[in-house]
């Protein structure tokens, strides 16, 4: 049969990328690939022992269909955990969704007709990129430095006519670049934006997962110190992907009070609810007190881990390779020397039993970016040295 698919279809990325990561489905190699909390460091005892003491009631509503923006326990004592945080919750309202990927394709719904500008960073998150052009919007993109997004470019691009309809961030802990932005970047950021009426997606996936006082500091969301006029432009999505269980899908979006009556009735065609279980799994953990040790406890442990990779990567790969220390989150976003080509890299890397992700998945367009993404969240201490060197030594022979 010759299927007749929709225009937006031929917007899809190529399967190249896949054909290359399908190379590395060994179960002997070591992983710097998955942006994915390790298994062991899930809290399953803690949710063994808070399911059994349901009530048959519990047990009931957790299996039934919730309400469209979300089961009101949970959204409320996310409320709560936001407000915690400095977060606008009184002028805003809060939505669940079934992953924060979904909140960035609701929005990109309500906002995007075919040909309209989408303002993103370079490198981008996949996800976020894959959502835009499912609507078949333009995208345009503004490079990333050590501080943020290139405020010069960004003034180009918003001033352009048409208006772009969307400015897309990920500001803490950037996936994959690593990187928060300073506090400076960020109110050039919002100088430039005042006025405009482009909405901003500030996607903070990571902004928990600081390590330090000065992760802390300079990790805070623009939406809990704007005014209340720019409050207004600024669309928060958050989830517990990262500090919970991406297994759950739970995450949660914090608008203005019209785009939240939008995003409601958007949701309905989609999923009508996200998994009510699993918001009741959310809203316990939070309600009991565990939510805030555990998030400290893999802070900690992820630390940890990018120590031991900082270290490897002094020791093994060479001088000419560049990167920003994280100071929170889980990447390194690592510049390769001249000369070496990506897809020979990953290729010699995966021989020999390691893997990291092409930089070129992360870029708006899809090209080589001299860039490779490593991961150390899910990667046990033990084999990252090992890991590590594999990669350094690749780029060597490459080099020579």
């Amino acid at each position: 049969m010759d299927f007749k698919f929709s225009d937006c279809v031929q917007s899809f990325r190529s399967s190249a990328i896949r054909d290359l990561m399908s190379l590395a489905t060994r179960s002997d190699i070591i992983s710097f690939a998955g942006g994915m909390p390790g298994n062991e460091l899930f809290p399953v005892e803690d949710m063994v022992e808070m399911s059994a003491k349901f009530s048959r009631k519990q047990w009931e509503e957790a299996m039934q269909y919730g309400p469209t923006p979300g089961n009101p326990g949970l959204v409320k004592e996310l409320t709560e955990f936001l407000r915690r945080r400095n977060f606008p919750v009184d002028r805003n309202k809060l939505i669940i969704t079934t992953g924060s990927l979904q909140g960035l394709n609701i929005i990109a719904k309500l906002f995007i007709n075919p040909g309209d500008t989408v303002i993103t960073e370079n490198p981008v998150f996949i996800g976020g990129i894959s959502s835009f052009l499912s609507y078949q919007a333009n995208i345009e993109s503004c490079d990333l430095d050590a501080d943020g997004i290139n405020i010069e470019q960004l003034k180009e691009k918003i001033n352009r006519n048409p208006k772009p309809k969307l400015l897309y961030l990920t500001p803490n802990f950037h996936n994959p670049a690593g990187l928060v932005y300073s506090r400076r970047r960020r109110e050039e950021l919002i100088e430039v934006m005042r006025g405009t009426e482009i909405p901003i997606i500030e996607d903070d996936a990571y902004g928990e997962l600081y390590y330090d006082k000065e992760g802390y500091e300079r990790s805070r969301p623009m939406k809990t110190w704007v005014d209340a006029e720019m409050d207004s432009q600024i669309l928060y999505t958050g989830s517990f992907s990262k500090i919970f269980g991406p297994g759950l899908r739970v995450a949660w979006a914090l608008v203005p009070e019209i785009v939240y009556e939008k995003m409601q009735i958007c949701k309905q065609s989609i999923d009508a609810c996200t998994p009510t279980i699993s918001q009741v799994f959310a809203e316990n953990f939070i309600k009991t007190g565990k939510m805030e040790p555990y998030i400290e406890q893999i802070r900690k442990i992820y630390n940890t881990r990018r120590n031991y990779t900082l270290q490897a990567i002094k020791k093994y790969l060479p001088q000419e390779a560049t990167y920003v220390t994280p100071i929170g989150g889980f990447y390194f976003w690592i510049k390769m020397p001249h000369g070496v080509d990506e897809e020979q890299l990953f290729r010699k890397v995966v021989e020999r039993g390691a893997v990291f992700v092409l930089g070129s998945v992360f870029h708006p367009h899809a090209q080589k970016n001299g860039y490779i993404r490593v991961s150390y969240c899910n990667t046990p201490e033990e084999q990252i040295d090992k890991g590590i060197k594999i990669i350094g030594d690749a780029m060597k022979e490459l080099m020579a």
